[in-house]
């Protein structure tokens, strides 16, 4: 196939891309236009002759999504509606990459089919943006608790944030240099996710467009946990020195007041039965994402 992937350069987006050439040998077009101008994304999609969409880019700044609502709302929604409407004109499938701060966190293992109720701006732009896709015939991947290997930036040290996503690598990145790592706790951060591999994460999205899919799908495993067991299972995985690891609330200037959700843990055991893909387990998780750090190629799930 040929896929237009937005977004391939970020974390997630580099293990789609990653995913479509080298285990399915895919060729994926990289976007260098403004996501924000309709006719230009329309223009790109139509001379790209792609086979499907992929939009996985975003305004990936707390700070500027808060100072400017305007930007935000075109970098999001407005983004998503002009890469969904060319890919409908081109009858092509296309497919959202969204999150599970899309819920406010008092949902436990919330189903594809459980109505989202956002508390923050970022999970209300995915909601929005989410609308926009299924209303124009398109399918939502939405991603959660994410690590893995940022295959496009693999040096870059990952930091620990108020979600789950790059936690491992962060915890994983600080322990291997001998370094003490504290494991955030809170009812003001995300304590409680269902942990995906991007890689796992990018094979999903690859079913969902090959079988031209609608609807709503969920990336991750078969578990939900918490941050502290979580960071046990890392330390049993990846054999590091668990006494280096303490425990305690999250920095305030962490998330500068903003409402996280506490408990964004969902099933995907729909999408599984869906598309026959797998629902690993932490350990699995976390033995993938091993075997990805430490030889530079992905791992399959099973």
């Amino acid at each position: 196939m040929k896929i237009i992937v937005t977004g391939g350069s970020g974390f997630v987006g580099s293990n789609i891309v990653k995913v479509l050439e080298d285990h399915h040998g895919d060729e994926v077009v990289s976007t260098r236009v403004d996501m924000t101008d309709a006719d230009a994304v329309a223009a790109h999609v139509a001379s790209s002759e792609a086979d499907a969409v992929i939009h996985c880019a975003i305004l990936n700044d707390w700070d500027a999504m808060h100072a400017d609502r305007h930007a935000a709302w075109a970098a999001y929604v407005e983004a998503t509606r002009y890469y969904a409407d060319a890919a409908a004109d081109r009858d092509i499938p296309f497919c959202l990459v969204s999150t599970d701060w899309v819920y406010d966190g008092t949902q436990q293992n919330a189903t594809e089919d459980t109505p989202p109720n956002p508390i923050n701006l970022y999970g209300f732009l995915k909601a929005a943006s989410e609308i926009v896709a299924l209303d124009r015939g398109g399918a939502v991947a939405r991603v959660s608790g994410v690590n893995g290997t940022h295959w496009a930036r693999p040096t870059t040290p990952r930091l620990q944030d108020p979600g789950f996503g790059y936690f491992v690598a962060s915890l994983v990145d600080s322990l291997e240099q001998g370094t003490p790592f504290t494991v955030w706790e809170g009812d003001d951060i995300n304590s409680v996710a269902s942990p995906s591999l991007g890689s796992m994460c990018g094979e999903v999205m690859r079913s969902v467009v090959a079988g031209g899919h609608q609807g709503i799908f969920h990336c991750c495993g078969s578990e939900s946990t918490s941050r502290r067991a979580l960071a046990e299972a890392a330390v049993a995985a990846f054999e590091l020195d668990g006494s280096l690891v303490n425990y305690g609330p999250a920095p305030a200037e962490s998330f500068a007041g903003q409402r996280i959700p506490h408990d964004t843990s969902l099933s995907a055991v729909s999408t599984s039965e869906r598309l026959g893909t797998p629902l690993p387990s932490v350990a699995e998780l976390l033995r993938a994402f091993r075997h990805e750090r430490e030889t530079g190629e992905l791992a399959r799930l099973r």
